[in-house]
C-alpha cells in the first residue's frame, strides 16, 4: 500500500489549496536563493591568504618579546 500516483495527485492538489500558487512559487524561490547563497559561501576562501613577511614580522616581535621577559 504505497503511494500512487492518483494519491500523490491528490496530495499535490490539497498542498495548492492550502497554501496558494503564489505562496508555494514564492518559498520555491527562497529555497533557491538560499541554495545559491549557501554554494558562494562554500565557493569563498575562507581565510585571507596572509602575507609571509608579516608572519615573519611577527615571530620575530615574539622571539624578542620572550628574550626580554
Amino acid at each position: 500500500m504505497g503511494l500512487g500516483p492518483t494519491h500523490l495527485l491528490l496530495l499535490l492538489i490539497v498542498v495548492v489549496l492550502l497554501f496558494g500558487r503564489n505562496k508555494i512559487s514564492d518559498l520555491m524561490g527562497d529555497v533557491a536563493k538560499g541554495i545559491k547563497s549557501f554554494k558562494k559561501g562554500l565557493s569563498e576562501e575562507e581565510t585571507p591568504t596572509a602575507d609571509p613577511k608579516v608572519i615573519d614580522n611577527a615571530a620575530q616581535a615574539e622571539r624578542d618579546k620572550s628574550k626580554a621577559g
